[in-house]
């Protein structure tokens, strides 16, 4: 190869289903709903591809376990703080450079017809030429 930049490829994770008890209204609170969460992690996976080795990249499978143990854990008012949460967890994955993480609420307590409603945000990783001492991999 060149001197070019590093691909950035994606990992992408849809349609993960988390029962949790996150909303601002007391009943929300009390009952829980069903939250949906998307997230696509940009990575090199070059590295990966080449060694045909786990360890080069993002397991997926670990990545749902502790999205999923997030989303349960600690109810709060909004889906922005879930999906700030989220966030924080796939970036704690030292090979993840940048996620964008939605969660949709499809029971959110709205009086009128809706097909859903969501909140998206894109995190990436702060820049660090020494790497992230400690994070996953």
């Amino acid at each position: 190869m060149t001197d070019q930049a590093s691909p950035i490829d994606r990992i992408r994770l849809t349609g993960l289903r988390v029962f949790a008890h996150h909303g601002v209204l007391d009943f929300e609170r009390e009952n829980g709903q069903e939250f949906i969460i998307d997230l696509e992690i940009a990575v090199d996976l070059a590295p990966a591809a080449a060694s045909d080795d786990v360890t080069k990249t993002i397991h997926y499978g670990e990545l749902a376990e502790a999205v999923y143990a997030a989303v349960q854990a600690d109810a709060v008012d909004l889906i922005e703080t879930v999906a700030e949460r989220v966030a924080a967890i796939a970036l704690g994955y030292e090979r993840a450079l940048q996620v964008t993480v939605t969660i949709h609420k499809p029971a959110a307590p709205i009086t009128v017809p809706f097909g859903d409603v969501s909140v998206t945000i894109t995190r990436s990783r702060p820049f660090s030429p020494a790497g992230s001492a400690g994070a996953r991999s």
